[in-house]
């Protein structure tokens, strides 16, 4: 058995190991988001200007952009700008898209945290439930519940939610994110209303933000549950298979103890890793939802986006959620060492 400090050195070296494989992997995402930028058919110059614009005016902003250099040129530059967090200014907004970004990035995280906690307590338990009832009612029920989660379009399902819940029966706020009387009321500090709600002391403005986020928040979680129980069960399945489980059982162990202690604890590692995962899904796949729901986050940021052909928006919301996924799945490989000391 190591000692404690060739564990610490060793855990310290696969940590360098990983900050290098992180950085290397921004610098190949910036290198991909360059490249669409270039070969993706929409003149730059005249996203800016217009189309009716002077060929002298044309010719002006064209040497402003930089896109009468050489390639390698830009290339060099357009990281430089990506390293101060320049991505440009958006044509659609007139603002610098870092600070849209910053603006419409904390509703998405607030609304993804919330999905990814009711898909992780749900999920999980129930993943577990279908693995230690293999083949019985409480096996298929999980599995139709997951397949459902796959199969159902989300923007149907946010639809029909709207309809039922907040046109029918009344129970929850509808579409955005605050109702018009209470916006403004609270002091931005966190950019996640629910928090500064709460820092604020103002309960009203706090209740209203979590009736407009349970519809969408719930649907989120819906789609990561079905993920999760799903993977789960197959990890306990394989888990459950193994002989130390025949050993433990055999010594008397009891079921839930064989379930919970020793099949569940093997199985953690790999289940830390699709929860993280699912949650990076949930921050860059939530733009159905933030549509439907007319959620001013990074989701309906982008499509807006898309749909005006603002070429600086796409590319800085494709850059930030990249950067999200890889920092969370370097987040996930540190918790993968401290959660299982054999891979230090």
């Amino acid at each position: 058995m190591q000692s404690p400090a060739k564990r610490f050195y060793a855990f310290l070296r696969l940590s360098l190991g990983s900050a290098i494989s992180v950085a290397l992997t921004l610098v190949g995402l910036i290198f991909v988001t360059f490249a669409v930028g270039r070969l993706i058919p929409i003149d730059p110059v005249v996203a800016v200007i217009g189309e009716k614009a002077p060929q002298e005016v044309y010719d002006k902003m064209y040497k402003e952009l930089g896109l009468d250099r050489p390639v390698y040129e830009q290339f060099i530059t357009y990281v430089g700008k990506v390293a101060h967090g320049d991505f440009g200014t958006s044509v659609f907004t007139g603002h610098p898209v870092a600070e849209d970004l910053a603006s419409v990035f904390p509703a998405t995280l607030e609304l993804a945290t919330i999905g990814i906690l009711i898909g992780v307590l749900l999920g999980v338990p129930l993943g577990v439930v279908a693995a230690a009832n293999s083949g019985r009612w409480q096996d298929q029920v999980v599995r139709v519940l997951s397949l459902s989660g796959y199969s159902v379009p989300v923007f149907w399902l946010g639809i029909v939610f709207l309809l039922i819940f907040y046109g029918k029966l009344d129970w929850v706020a509808g579409p955005g994110r605050i109702d018009i009387a209470y916006d403004g009321l609270v002091e931005e500090w966190s950019g996640i209303l629910t928090i500064d709600a709460l820092r604020a002391g103002d309960m009203d403005v706090f209740y209203n933000a979590l009736s407009h986020m349970i519809l969408p928040a719930t649907l989120l979680g819906l789609s990561s549950l079905a993920y999760i129980a799903r993977m789960t069960r197959s990890f306990m399945l394989t888990q459950l298979n193994q002989e130390y489980i025949t050993l433990a059982r055999a010594k008397g162990a009891s079921e839930r103890t064989v379930i919970w202690g020793h099949a569940l604890k093997n199985a953690r590692v790999q289940i830390i890793t699709v929860c993280f995962l699912s949650y990076g899904f949930l921050l860059e796949g939530a733009v159905l939802t933030e549509t439907v729901f007319s959620w001013p986050g990074l989701g309906l940021y982008m499509t807006n986006a898309l749909f005006n052909a603002d070429l600086n928006a796409v590319i800085g919301g494709t850059i930030l959620i990249g950067a999200v996924f890889i920092l969370l799945n370097a987040l996930a490989d540190v918790i993968y060492r401290f959660a299982d000391p054999r891979t230090a």
